[in-house]
């Protein structure tokens, strides 16, 4: 019940809030490249607790004990880190583009009211879920 009713008030407030909405000094934020947001992706990707356990639980099932590890292993982990890297970049690209979409006016007020309507109706959700 507390936090059912945490997530109404939260999503009241977002709700509230939306015609205040703004998203800062956007050009000044937006001088990093595409190598340096590739880069961060990579390192956020690497060394993201959740990854290492999907990479530690998932991987074991493609390694060869017929064969050496270590090579196994280095082809695994730069696939997965490459591959989640260019997802994270992908995620970043089109968030940067998405500031195009935020700058309209009445568009971030838009976005905030849905979703504080979103928070509030996951609240009444949990609120009327019954235990198990």
């Amino acid at each position: 019940m507390g936090g059912g009713g945490l997530l109404i008030y939260l999503g009241i407030k977002l709700f509230r809030s939306a015609s205040d909405a703004s998203l800062g000094n956007v050009e000044e934020a937006s001088g990093k490249g595409t190598l340096q947001i590739f880069g961060h992706a990579t390192a956020v990707t690497a060394l993201n607790p959740k990854s290492i356990v999907f990479f530690i639980a998932f991987v074991p099932q493609f390694i060869s004990v017929e064969r050496p590890l270590w090579p196994q292993f280095v082809i695994l982990t730069v696939t997965f880190v490459t591959l989640a890297a260019l997802n994270a970049l992908a995620w970043a690209l089109l968030g940067d583009k998405m500031r195009v979409f935020f700058k309209r006016p009445g568009a971030l007020a838009w976005f905030s009211r849905f979703g504080g309507g979103a928070v509030m109706a996951m609240g009444v959700a949990t609120v009327a879920m019954k235990r198990a």
